[in-house]
């Protein structure tokens, strides 16, 4: 039986979940395509701060993402009828009295003034070695993408929109004004697949790097906060005395396997800001879909039209799938011109 839809939807990670959304708002058909190859989003911290504490500079357009992207995971709680958003307030661990300077300044600016605290927090919080102090940042928290991914693939399974088997590329077949695979027509096709774009023949002359990042769960009944702190490593609370710890970043190994070396190099950076008994519970391992120009890859296809591209979100997917997918929408159904920055247009094939 042949099959008529608006979209098929290639992926269904942060950003195949934020256009599913925008398709479902704007009363467009689908089919979603999902077989758990890459598993980024299931992996990933979720964290969302519009801050680079690196640097105590502000992401970009991170004001403005977060504007968009909180009450887009209401909604989906909602929906959904789970809790996705944790909020909580996040403290940088100071190693120099250079970085309680460098925390003055920046949070003097436009935009960071609106989450850095100025005071330096000089408190004594057991279980953290923070000789110099901490920087406080509020509007910051965290979403449960793991439980995201799981709840909304069930929810389109329940609308019968889930294809559950890997993508054949080579079953596309495009026609001036629709595409066919096997017994489905569409008007677009769009990608999101995160790292499993490397193996899509219209779209792998992108220069998605993709970066392996590997965190620990561990179970620490003594550290007792509720916030979650930064230093060369985070440490996120999950309740029940469990806590997220990562992230590592590794630019050669292209694989989702958990090593050795990655659990050692996150032990050792938490040894440094943390001084309680812990055990390692868990270790995860995903590739990030990273830019090497820290931007998303978002637009149609140079030659192929009916075929878009929504990749690339990074680090902090949770902060801007809803804004790109957006974007792309309008793109693609009003004419609305892509961000420039975001524009695949960027990177000639």
């Amino acid at each position: 039986m042949n099959k008529e839809v608006d979209y098929i939807i290639v992926g269904l990670g942060l950003s195949g979940i934020a256009f599913a959304e925008q398709l479902i708002k704007n009363n467009k058909s689908f089919i979603v395509f999902e077989n758990n190859s890459q598993v980024s989003s299931v992996v990933a911290g979720g964290v969302y701060n519009p801050v680079i504490l690196k640097r105590f500079t502000p992401v970009w357009n991170g004001h403005e993402q977060l504007e968009k992207a909180i009450p887009f995971y209401q909604e989906l709680e909602e929906k959904l009828q789970v809790t996705l958003d944790y909020k909580f307030i996040t403290k940088k661990v100071f190693t120099s009295v250079g970085d309680e300077n460098n925390w003055f300044i920046a949070s003097d600016k436009p935009m960071l003034s609106n989450y850095m605290n100025p005071k330096i927090s000089k408190e004594k919080i057991k279980g953290i070695i923070g000789d110099y102090g901490f920087g406080e940042l509020k509007g910051t928290g965290r979403v449960d993408t793991p439980l995201l991914v799981k709840a909304y693939k069930e929810y389109i399974k329940s609308l019968k929109s889930l294809v559950e088997q890997a993508f054949d590329y080579s079953k596309v077949e495009i026609s001036e004004d629709k595409v066919s695979y096997d017994n489905i027509t569409a008007k677009r096709i769009v990608f999101s697949e995160g790292f499993g774009l490397k193996k899509n023949p219209f779209f792998n002359y992108l220069p998605l790097n993709g970066t392996k990042g590997e965190t620990i769960t561990i179970h620490a009944p003594e550290l007792q906060i509720d916030f979650l702190l930064k230093g060369s490593v985070f440490v996120m609370p999950l309740g029940n005395d469990t806590y997220k710890v990562g992230a590592t970043f590794n630019w050669t190994d292209k694989t989702s396997i958990p090593t050795v070396e990655g659990r050692k190099e996150l032990e050792e950076k938490l040894q440094k800001i943390i001084s309680v008994p812990y055990i390692v519970i868990e270790q995860s391992a995903g590739i990030r879909p990273t830019v090497k120009d820290r931007r998303p890859l978002v637009g149609k296809h140079p030659q192929y039209s009916k075929l878009a591209v929504l990749n690339g979100l990074g680090t902090r997917g949770v902060m801007i799938a809803p804004t790109v997918a957006e974007n792309l929408f309008n793109h693609l159904e009003k004419g609305e011109e892509l961000d420039n920055e975001i524009n695949i247009k960027r990177f000639v094939e």
